[in-house]
């Protein structure tokens, strides 16, 4: 059902590209997730800042009912020499890492501009009905992403803490449960069309190891689905 590429959403003040958007016909976009990488010159993240804000306005105007989320995710540079797989961007004439661009201190604790970027982050997620601030998005991620040998790829776990309004974790717990709350749940007579898919147990897809780390939804019977329009209604 999926396909490549941004898709573009027509927005209140100008048309947006999206990274992730799922539609529902008849209904328009009811999802939409956009994904910011930064990867040096840290001090200018309140562009970001402003950029995420006038996006999840514009978006919101057209369209109040869409779950809007946003995901920064952060090159953890670490003070010393630029690793030689660094972007190109990152090489110095020294061979190393500038000054503006080291993102956390050699014991992974972040500097000052990338906490500062954390915490207004947090005032532009939590976004909990069509009728709250069409400003903020529903939900927020922010993620340090490891560039160190041993630890390439992987996701910092010395910040955010576990306990962050911006943990990754809990970011397509927070979309979904927003999605189900208003285009299941608040309209029981489109349930049929707006009742999130499950997977079938038996399919093949879910023995692939490229998801030994996801959890799957399983497809529920027409039964249930049909119990829990019932219930909704009553």
């Amino acid at each position: 059902m999926g396909g490549s590429g941004e898709q573009i959403i027509l927005g209140g003040l100008r048309t947006k590209q999206v990274d992730v958007v799922i539609t529902k016909s008849s209904i328009g976009p009811v999802i939409a997730i956009s994904m910011k990488g930064t990867q040096k010159a840290f001090r200018n993240l309140t562009n970001r800042l402003e950029e995420a804000g006038g996006d999840c306005t514009n978006l919101h105007i057209t369209y109040p009912a869409l779950v809007y989320g946003y995901w920064a995710v952060i090159r953890a540079n670490q003070p010393g020499p630029v690793p030689s797989d660094a972007p190109k961007p990152l090489q110095s004439d020294d061979g190393m890492m500038r000054r503006s661009d080291i993102a956390v201190t050699e014991g992974g604790q972040p500097q000052p501009c990338i906490t500062r970027y954390h915490q207004a982050l947090s005032g532009l997620s939590g976004r909990n009905g069509i009728r709250d601030d069409v400003s903020k998005y529903e939900a927020v991620a922010f993620t340090l992403v490891n560039v160190g040998q041993s630890d390439l790829g992987t996701l910092s776990v010395q910040y955010p803490a576990q306990d962050s309004p911006l943990c990754f974790e809990e970011f397509l717990r927070r979309i979904y449960m927003q999605y189900d709350l208003r285009f299941v749940y608040q309209a029981p007579e489109l349930i049929s069309r707006t009742y999130r898919i499950g997977w079938d147990e038996s399919s093949p897809a879910l023995q692939n190891w490229r998801i030994a780390e996801y959890q799957p939804r399983f497809q529920e019977s027409d039964d249930t689905i049909e119990g829990t329009r019932n219930e909704i209604c009553q």
